[in-house]
């Protein structure tokens, strides 16, 4: 196993691979984190301008309102599995080629 003392950490930060995987991933967390904020403050900004509409009846004592705070645990949940899922199929194994690279490299630094 190699220390991480042994990894040529500026020599990876460098790399075009890296720095691709980073700017990746960092667009995806962003569009990822901009629709959630957007959709969780959709509520209480209903709530505050927009009651008639949250409060129309659906079924029994379920209105629009509780059926749009319950979807929030929904997207959550869907997002979370999106976020997996790519990271498995792409980020993970991107990450995994700069690994084995600099293992492969140590000797030669």
């Amino acid at each position: 196993m190699i220390k991480n003392t042994d990894i040529h950490w500026q020599a990876i930060e460098a790399d075009p691979r890296f720095q691709a995987l980073h700017r990746d991933k960092n667009r995806f967390l962003w569009r990822m984190m901009l629709f959630a904020l957007i959709y969780f403050f959709c509520l209480p900004i209903a709530a505050a301008y927009f009651q008639p509409i949250l409060t129309v009846k659906i079924w029994g004592v379920m209105n629009i309102g509780l059926l749009f705070a319950l979807s929030q645990f929904i997207v959550a949940w869907c997002i979370a599995a999106i976020y997996a899922k790519r990271a498995n199929a792409e980020f993970d194994a991107r990450a995994k080629a700069l690994i084995d690279d600099a293992h492969n490299i140590k000797g030669l630094i």
